[in-house]
């Protein structure tokens, strides 16, 4: 990424190591901030699925020069292909190149595209921290003062909150803040080798249990599938995952029945329950700021959590570069993602309730194509 040096602050701190933190170190110390990185995971680990990358996402990605990496170890495709669940094909989705020589779509494992983030962050040499959250944070004039979960302390002009969901900077200095909302869905996840005939990314709609397959390097793929979401005790066995899906995809054909019959016990396979949240305004405390599901927690239908949580990285360091008072950086910020984010969610929780009532898949499939072509517009 080029731009203007950032003058209105020099040091920050971003807590949260995962995609949207990343991004936005990366950003700031592109720009000349120095920038320390925490995260609470000692082991700066990040679940096996794969991940969907679409045009926008893309896009974002190239601002941070990370596109010709992601190209060389995903997988990019011209389109995404829609079917019945039965294997009969629908549509194409019109997924047009947004920028010159940017691929339209594509796919990555999820390590794989945190290890390139990675990469990147040690060679701006930004010193990161593990095992460590914020436990005490106080707004002064200047600055924040920061306590770590450690027992040490530091002082930052600016702290960023892009750690997760579950955002302990949120629930430290943003009260009239709450937690996602669940959404009554659940999302299967399982990676396998790549069905022999599959050339692109494909979705299959008109079930109950709506699924989709994206390629993520050249012989893996990974498969999701959304179904309603029921409460239980305890966690599944990996021998009811497997048995559990494998049963959930019996109506299923084409490359989803594929995967039905040739998925085994070592195939990596993930469910989680789904929620989603758009904190209201503000996003910003004097020099403390969200971002990523911290604060636009949004649901897979689109596709877009992490190119949401990139941008607004990108976003934030384009801001504060701008100008030389914070929070009229941080409010410019805000203004610019707030509307994009509510876009996002507000589509992904409306798909996700089509899928819920079993609605029309050409309508499902007309939000998909109508919320894309809106993500294609600059940010």
């Amino acid at each position: 990424m080029t731009g203007e040096n950032i003058s209105s602050i020099a040091t920050a701190l971003v807590v949260g190591g995962g995609i949207g933190g990343m991004a936005t170190a990366i950003s700031l110390a592109e720009r000349g901030v120095a920038v320390d990185l925490i995260d609470l995971d000692a082991e700066w680990r990040v679940y096996g699925a794969g991940i969907t990358i679409t045009g926008p996402t893309l896009r974002a990605y190239r601002r941070l020069g990370l596109l010709e990496e992601i190209k060389q170890q995903g997988a990019i495709t011209s389109k995404t292909r829609l079917f019945r669940y039965d294997g009969t094909h629908m549509l194409d989705l019109d997924e047009p190149v947004i920028e010159e020589g940017l691929p339209a779509t594509g796919g990555i494992m999820r390590p794989v595209l945190h290890h390139i983030m990675q990469k990147r962050v040690r060679e701006l040499a930004i010193p990161v921290r593990l095992g460590l959250t914020v436990d005490a944070l106080q707004n002064m004039d200047d600055h924040v003062n920061v306590g770590f979960s450690d027992g040490t302390c530091g002082s930052y002009d600016l702290v960023v909150g892009a750690d997760s969901v579950f955002s302990k900077v949120r629930d430290l200095a943003f009260p009239h803040m709450g937690q996602a909302q669940p959404t009554g869905q659940g999302c299967w996840r399982i990676s396998i080798r790549k069905p022999p005939g599959l050339e692109m990314g494909e979705f299959f709609l008109g079930h109950a249990n709506p699924c989709g397959i994206t390629a993520c390097a050249p012989d893996m793929v990974y498969m999701w599938m959304l179904t309603a979401h029921e409460e239980r005790e305890s966690f599944m066995s990996d021998d009811e995952l497997f048995d559990t899906l494998k049963l959930l995809l019996a109506d299923f054909g084409g490359n989803a029945g594929w995967i039905r019959d040739n998925m085994t016990r070592s195939d990596w396979i993930n469910y989680r329950p789904l929620a989603a949240a758009l904190q209201p305004a503000n996003w910003f405390d004097g020099r403390i700021v969200l971002l990523g599901d911290a604060v636009h927690a949004t649901t897979p239908h689109l596709a877009s959590g992490a190119g949401m949580a990139v941008e607004s990285g990108i976003v934030l360091a384009e801001e504060l570069a701008r100008t030389d008072d914070v929070s009229t950086a941080l409010r410019a910020y805000q203004d610019r993602r707030y509307s994009r984010c509510r876009d996002v969610i507000e589509t992904s929780v409306a798909v996700g309730q089509l899928q819920l009532d079993h609605g029309d898949p050409q309508i499902h499939a007309k939000m998909l194509e109508g919320a894309l072509s809106r993500l294609n517009e600059p940010f």
